[in-house]
């Protein structure tokens, strides 16, 4: 068995090189050819994919950094509204209260108003009634006196003479009493 190895070794060599020479392989060639790749992929590697794949990554950074902004924003702009919401109900509910107090004043301004006016009516009333009845007085007593004169007079006329001063006094003392009575 050792000595198979070098002629399996001896064999494989030479189906290596009938496989070369058969499909036209130049070993020097296949080895220029993979050093000129290995160089042109590290140029390619170091100066073009290097390059986009950082410009790649950079632009899904900031791609990523836009849509947190939005969500963050879009936070912000739902907690503002929310807030807003709550500020505008805050002023309807301030607002109603204000239109209720108004409301309170303005019935007690108008019932102290009727109830000034009412007092004043009635104090007007009883002026009014006071000079009434003032007047009344003086009319009564305008009326005793002319018609104690129209007594007088009657009676001078009936009797056809003057009557003296102290009966005139009591023919108007008379008939004043009489007038008083009635």
């Amino acid at each position: 068995m050792i000595r198979l190895l070098p002629l399996l070794a001896a064999a494989d060599d030479n189906a290596f090189l009938k496989i070369t020479r058969d499909f036209g392989i130049n070993l020097p060639s296949i080895l220029a050819q993979m050093l000129s790749f290995a160089v042109v992929a590290y140029v390619l590697w170091h100066f073009a994919f290097k390059p986009v794949t950082a410009a790649l990554d950079e632009r899904q950074k900031k791609i990523a950094d836009g849509l947190r902004y939005a969500d963050e924003m879009k936070a912000k702009l739902e907690e503002t509204r929310k807030q807003t919401d709550q500020r505008i109900h805050e002023a309807q509910v301030e607002g109603q209260r204000l239109v209720d107090e108004a409301r309170k004043a303005a019935k007690e301004f108008a019932d102290r108003q009727q109830k000034d006016a009412i007092e004043k009516a009635n104090a007007l009333i009883e002026k009014a009634q006071a000079a009434i009845e003032l007047e009344k007085r003086k009319m009564l007593a305008e009326a005793r006196t002319e018609i104690a004169r129209l007594v007088v007079v009657t009676t001078q006329q009936v009797l056809g003479r003057e009557l003296p001063e102290a009966e005139r006094a009591r023919y108007n003392e008379a008939a004043a009493r009489e007038l008083s009575q009635v």
